[in-house]
């Protein structure tokens, strides 16, 4: 039997159920919608805003990056997401900083918490709690509660859906429950051929898991639509498939790092795989320049993987990748034999940094 068919085999390696959180993924946005829907916000607090900031890190903020890229052709105000100790410089009074943090611990988003108080900027907090829960009790921050128990990059639709609804109550954007129904149902459908009772041989996901396996993989996509996407399957291999992982987006990588493919793609066809993310809002020269990109590699005998994107609407066009690469990324823990919630490296580095 195919490793990626051995489902026995995955449950074992698995004991703390990633892929049950991969794949209910459509369900945690029905409940993350809930949570929105009864956030409770007086927009009378947040008033002449004229540019909003997500301060978070990892998979509290990958949710900050897939909302901007959604709202792109929708919201009207300056948004920009922020992964550092410190704010941008322009946040003021006039700014409103979103407090992303799902422990509530984090060590950066509590170093921008304590900025953007400092600066009497607007805040709203999206957290499980910890320090950051307890600061917006004391100051009488708005916060919304999303549930406990996962690990954050598990957690992506309680770190994003609720702001969509605080976006709404807030006048930032009109109504888009349309596209957020048609997502989950999308999801919904979608996820039954990435399934591990899914066999190799018609499951999109495990094959591209099976195309990675002993590479190194390398997604890119449009700096558009997708460029966040990038960033999550990044992410996630890392994570979840224990496997480095590196992106980048057209057309700046045509400026850079096209010649280091040139001279060294040859040589390390057998350790590489490329992904390209492909969306039908492509502007027609990126189209053109990742075909050209393609055929470069082929030509030296690299693995390329063309992916499109697909749904109705721009959020579901970003969540179908998504998902594929969340399952994906499962799958790459199973081909590596390890489980994929554990991330030790980063626990260990935040002992060392508590100790310093």
């Amino acid at each position: 039997m195919n490793t990626l068919d051995d489902i026995q085999q995955m449950q074992t390696l698995d004991p703390e159920g990633m892929y049950s959180a991969i794949y209910d993924f459509p369900e945690q946005m029905e409940a993350a919608r809930a949570i929105g829907e009864a956030w409770e916000v007086d927009k009378d607090e947040f008033v002449d805003v004229k540019n909003i900031v997500l301060a978070g890190m990892g998979g509290s903020a990958i949710g900050g990056d897939l909302l901007g890229s959604y709202l792109q052709n929708k919201l009207q105000i300056p948004f920009h997401v922020c992964r550092s100790y410190e704010l941008p410089e322009y946040v003021d009074d006039e700014s409103l900083v979103i407090i992303s943090s799902y422990s509530g611990n984090t060590e950066e988003t509590l170093a921008m918490f304590a900025d953007a108080l400092e600066r009497s900027a607007m805040v709203a907090c999206v957290t499980t709690g910890g320090k950051v829960g307890e600061i917006a009790a004391e100051e009488g921050i708005v916060c919304v509660k999303i549930p406990a128990g996962l690990q954050p990059r598990a957690a992506l639709a309680y770190s994003m859906i609720p702001l969509l609804a605080l976006f709404e109550k807030l006048g930032f954007i009109k109504d888009v429950s349309p596209d957020l129904s048609e997502t989950i149902l999308h999801l919904k459908d979608t996820r039954k051929q990435l399934a591990r009772e899914e066999a190799l041989a018609g499951n999109p996901a495990k094959a591209l898991a099976n195309a990675f396996d002993g590479k190194q993989p390398l997604i890119y996509s449009s700096a558009g639509l997708l460029s966040p996407v990038t960033v999550r399957w990044r992410g996630q291999i890392s994570e979840n498939g224990k496997s480095l992982a590196f992106s980048n987006t057209f057309p700046e990588m045509n400026h850079n790092e096209l010649v280091g493919w040139s001279h060294s793609a040859e040589a390390q066809k057998d350790n590489l795989a490329v992904v390209l993310l492909r969306d039908e809002d492509d502007h027609a020269r990126i189209k053109l320049r990742m075909d050209i990109f393609a055929k470069l590699l082929t030509d030296k005998s690299v693995t390329v993987k063309d992916v499109a994107s697909a749904g109705g609407n721009r959020l579901t066009r970003l969540f179908h990748l998504v998902q594929l690469g969340d399952f994906v990324s499962y799958y790459l823990s199973v081909l590596n034999g390890v489980d994929p919630t554990p991330v030790e490296a980063i626990e260990n580095l935040k002992l060392e940094l508590a100790q310093s």
